[in-house]
């Protein structure tokens, strides 16, 4: 996304003010209309209509409020974290992918369990690859495998 505040960037506190200071009417959202006021304020001109195919919705509420300064402020408070946790999620990626070919297999799979002391018999790395791969070719690729690690972590 392209960078349109050149400022330092807001806490989550001012951040938090500024958004309760924009919802006038005290509801807990900001309307299109509401945001584009303090746009129009720091020099950026959108129409409604352009504001609304930018954010997506017709009104913000606190965590989409976050999200959309996020985006246009270039994304920088929570790049950083995005990026080590993908790198995180890569290296073990390659753990599992033993033959570095891009893909973890279900053979990979209970090989590298059995070296981590995780086995069972009572476990089938064919459904548990199965389980998450979503174009059905019998293996991960990153993108697979990046979804399990995190639809795991959210249920942790």
């Amino acid at each position: 996304m392209v960078n349109l505040l050149p400022m330092c960037p807001l806490s989550r506190n001012e951040l938090e003010l500024i958004f309760e200071n924009l919802d006038s009417n005290g509801d807990g959202f900001v309307t299109l209309e509401e945001l584009n006021q303090l746009l129009k304020r720091t020099g950026f001109k959108f129409s409604i209509e352009e504001l609304e195919s930018l954010v997506g919705v017709k009104s913000l509420d606190m965590s989409e409020f976050m999200l959309f300064y996020d985006s246009i402020n270039g994304g920088r408070k929570d790049g950083d974290e995005i990026e080590e946790v993908e790198s995180d999620l890569l290296k073990a990626f390659k753990v599992f992918d033993l033959d570095g070919d891009g893909f973890i297999t279900s053979q990979e799979l209970e090989c590298v369990l059995k070296r981590l002391g995780m086995w069972g018999e009572e476990r089938d790395c064919r459904s548990m690859i199965y389980s998450y791969d979503t174009n059905l070719d019998g293996k991960l690729d990153f993108k697979e495998f990046k979804n399990m690690m995190l639809l795991t972590l959210k249920r942790i």
